[in-house]
């Protein structure tokens, strides 16, 4: 079994060097905050060899410089293929529907609108959202119900609303 405790001290104690010290590698707050956070998170993978370790900060700086060239190499590969093959094209903006449909989606409460999203883009049956979400079929059932009804209301407002804004132009 890991030490909790020690892997915390451990932690609590070398956590903003080594935070410090990824910034400085990377260059990036983000990036070093990722590579930081998934060098500790092998460190408590592998705990006892770590805390075993004669340097165990060494340890985790070690995988960290190696994390930082693999995301280099990542990158480096990437570039190629951009050399190769150009820029993707530019991401149209989303259309009308899917700004009106998000923001009908938004106004649903937490359950329904995760029933719904599982039901239509998952094409997920009631009792596979039941199991899912841990909740009765009866239950999914409403949700759903609820779910449509309330984004039809919804949709069909917002839909009154832009076809008189384009009228009154």
């Amino acid at each position: 079994m890991r030490d909790a405790h020690s892997f915390d001290e451990f932690y609590r104690q070398t956590s903003t060097r080594l935070m410090r010290y990824g910034y400085a590698v990377v260059g990036d707050p983000a990036e070093a905050q990722d590579l930081v956070q998934e060098a500790y998170a092998k460190a408590w993978r592998h705990w006892r060899t770590v805390a075993a370790h004669p340097a165990p900060e060494a340890w985790v700086r070690l995988t960290l410089a190696r994390l930082a060239t693999d995301r280099w190499r990542r990158l480096a590969a990437w570039r190629g293929v951009l050399s190769r093959t150009g820029p993707p094209p530019p991401i149209a903006p989303p259309s009308v529907d899917t700004v009106l449909l998000t923001t009908a989606l938004r106004r649903l409460p937490a359950a329904h609108r995760q029933a719904v999203a599982l039901h239509y883009l998952f094409d997920m049956s009631v009792d596979d959202i039941a199991r899912e979400t841990g909740a009765a079929a009866g239950t999914v059932k409403s949700w759903l119900s609820r779910g449509r009804a309330a984004l039809a209301a919804q949709l069909s407002e917002a839909r009154d609303g832009q076809i008189l804004e384009a009228h009154d132009v």
